[in-house]
């Protein structure tokens, strides 16, 4: 019968060592999954730029008179034109993958035109300043919709 008794004693002093162990193991992952939650959330989102999606974006926003001018093809090559811009610089694009913005980017809305209306030239598309600046604006709408765009830097454009 003593034999029996130490048995019982000893599983359950046995159980009881286990449920410790698997309590503080718990408690562990809790603080070291709060620790984590709390330094990703103060940590800035990080913006992904799907192209695709932003063709259709900003092709549905314009003005009639330049969609009947520009194709979908037309706006992907201004948008691309101008993200290519902003990759000078410093976004970082990677082609084929999505855009992601992890620090600021600041240029002026006219060198923005001015430049995609030079590589537009260099391929021979005659786009037109008023079609470059239409679908750069909704392009800037779409990247602060999507919160890839702060407020307006002080101290001027790069």
């Amino acid at each position: 019968m003593s034999v029996a008794v130490a048995v019982v004693g000893l599983t359950a002093g046995v159980v009881a060592i286990g449920a410790i162990v698997v309590a503080l193991v718990f408690v562990m992952a809790a603080v070291v999954i709060g620790r984590e939650a709390r330094r990703l959330d103060a940590m800035p989102a990080r913006a992904t730029i799907e192209i695709d999606e932003e063709v259709l974006w900003v092709a549905d926003r314009l003005p009639r008179a330049i969609t009947a001018e520009l194709s979908y093809s037309d706006v992907r090559q201004i948008l691309e034109w101008h993200l290519a811009y902003l990759g000078e610089h410093g976004l970082e694009v990677t082609s084929g993958d999505p855009i992601v913005v992890d620090a600021p980017v600041v240029v002026e809305g006219t060198t923005s035109v001015q430049n995609v209306l030079e590589r537009a030239a260099g391929a021979g598309a005659g786009y037109t300043a008023e079609q470059v600046q239409a679908v750069l604006d909704f392009q800037i709408a779409y990247l602060v919709e999507i919160g890839a765009v702060g407020p307006e830097a002080e101290g001027g454009p790069l």
